[in-house]
This record gives structure tokens, sequence and C-alpha cells, in this order.
């Protein structure tokens, strides 16, 4: 076992997916020799070279096309976009290519491409630096969305994204990259895509989220010293809704919170699912607590638009009165 950060635990993925596997390799805005802007590459350069870790010009599009051209051929690269906000240039290379090659050659073809993106807020970045655009992927068939909330989910998430056949969306919260350590082991090991993690156990109330939110979510749960259980999604798409709405059949109220806007989020189709299952067991609304809809302001007002442990809290007590 290691005591590692959430940067440390993917860099560990990285290395020995790339020393087990000769397919795979890393491509992105100085992930060489600068190890990325946030060190998550950092010395894979010098130990798998730059055919392998590959520096690429400033060009979003260029990149993921790229790499889908890498992938139809047999590889499997790992392609990193420096912030979420520059997923744009690169979306039409995402969801109108990658994400349709399968259905488009009616499997003759697949795209086994992982796309990592640091998201969403919390470090005093400028502008198209703390977005969390996970629903304008998930809504995408064709591509998986992953956001782990802990270096050891970190790790095994990402050995499964680099080992699947298709394209995964790889968010990385930037705002615990080194918030925290945990012990993740050194050996090699999966976290499967698509199943949610049960954080802690609860009767009283359940609580989704997924990302940094998570480790806002436990804060104001022991706050609140009320028995609430917190479900971690770590893959956003495809979602894990038996889970969820086993623990709603169970407690029978349900709280969400993400980082992303309120309006049309991924909190807004979770709540529509947990309805659909669940209608004669709630005895309260489901109760969201996202960003504003409004654009992420700057870092004088950032933490007044995330979710923190007080909104949460107070939303926890509205739908255990309720």
């Amino acid at each position: 076992m290691a005591n590692l950060t959430l940067v440390q635990a993917i860099n560990l993925a990285l290395i020995q997916e790339m020393e087990q596997d000769d397919r795979v390799l890393v491509l992105g805005e100085d992930v060489g020799i600068n190890g990325g802007v946030f060190r998550v590459t950092e010395g894979l350069h010098k130990r798998f070279g730059g055919h392998r870790v590959v520096d690429s010009p400033l060009a979003e599009s260029g990149i993921i096309g790229t790499a889908v051209g890498l992938a139809m051929g047999g590889l499997r690269p790992v392609a990193e976009i420096q912030f979420e906000g520059f997923l744009g240039p690169a979306y039409d290379q995402i969801c109108t290519h990658a994400a349709r090659m399968r259905t488009r050659t009616r499997g003759g073809l697949t795209v086994p491409l992982t796309v990592r993106v640091p998201v969403g807020g919390g470090i005093h970045a400028p502008e198209l630096h703390s977005d969390s655009p996970e629903a304008i992927y998930t809504h995408t068939p064709g591509l998986k969305v992953v956001m782990p909330s802990s270096p050891y989910d970190a790790k095994g998430l990402l050995v499964s994204a680099i080992r699947d056949p298709d394209p995964v969306i790889f968010f990385e919260p930037k705002r615990i990259y080194r918030a925290f350590r945990e012990e993740v082991p050194e050996d090699e090991y999966t976290v499967p895509i698509g199943e949610a993690r049960i954080v802690r156990e609860g009767s009283e109330m359940t609580m989704v989220s997924w990302g940094a939110s998570v480790i806002h979510c436990m804060n104001a749960i022991e706050a609140s010293g009320r028995d609430i259980e917190l479900i971690d999604l770590r893959t956003i798409c495809p979602l894990d809704i038996d889970t969820v709405v086993t623990s709603v059949r169970k407690t029978a109220r349900a709280v969400i919170v993400h980082e992303a806007p309120l309006t049309c989020g991924i909190g807004s189709e979770l709540s529509a699912r947990i309805m659909e299952h669940c209608f004669l067991d709630l005895e309260s609304p489901v109760q969201r607590v996202a960003g504003f809809d409004v654009i992420m302001p700057y870092y004088k007002l950032e933490l007044d638009y995330l979710p923190d442990a007080d909104r949460i809290g107070k939303a926890i007590e509205e739908t255990a009165a309720y």
C-alpha cells in the first residue's frame, strides 16, 4: 500500500498501464517534458520517451482527432485536455466521431480512447477553468463518463477506462488533486465502470453525489449528526441507478449534490429516476443542491457558487423536516 494523493494515484495508474501494454500512450498540451499543468504526467516522458508521451500543439480538436485515429488504428491513447473549459474545440471530434464510430461501422471499428480532463472549481482559476460539463457528455450516447472522488477510485477507474473498448471521458476534480491522501494498492487492480460506491451507510436519508462534492457531503453529514447514507456515483454514465433506488426505498428521502448548474444537471435525471422508481416510497420531495444557473464567477465569488457543507446541511434539515 502507498499513501497517495489523487494526482499520485492517477500518475501511478498511467505508469503501470504503459508498462504492461505498449499500445498505451499519452498526448496533450505540456504532458511531456513539463509533466502537465498539474504535474499528473510528471516523469512519464523521461520513463517512456517522446514517442509515447507526446507534447501536442495548443489545439484541442487536433489532440482528440489524432487520438481517435490512433485508437481506430489499434492503440490505446490517453489524451489530456488541460482544463474542462477547453473541451469546446474538441466537442466535434468527441461527440461526432469518437462516440459514434462503433455504430457507424456496425462494430467494425471501436475507439478505445480515454480523455482525461481536470474539472470543477475551487482553485481560484480564471474563466473557462472551473466548469462542470459532465451533463453535456452524459447526454451523448456512445460515451462513458467517470468522475472519481478519491485516490483509490481514481487509480482503479482510470485503469478500467484505459482498458475499455469504447471512449471514456475521465473527469478529475482538480479541487481534490492534493487535498488528502488515501491508502492505494501499488499492485494492479480495477474499479468497474458503472458501479456506484456506498461511502457511508445510513437509514434516515440518502445523499447522492460525485467528484469533489462527495467530500463536502461527508462534512455536512457529520455536522448534522443524522444517520444518512452517502452514495458516490463514481460513474455518471452508465448510471448505477439500482444502487440509488435500493437506498432511497430504504430511507424514503433523497438529497442530490453536484457542482454543475442546477438546470438540466445530472441531479435532474437522478431526481426523475427516483420519482419513477420510488414514488410510493418517498416521504419528502427530492432535494437538489447545485451550482447556480449562471456562468462560474471569478475567484472572489467562486466559493459562494459551489455547494458547501452549509448549503447541503440546510437541504438535509428541510428534507428531514418535511
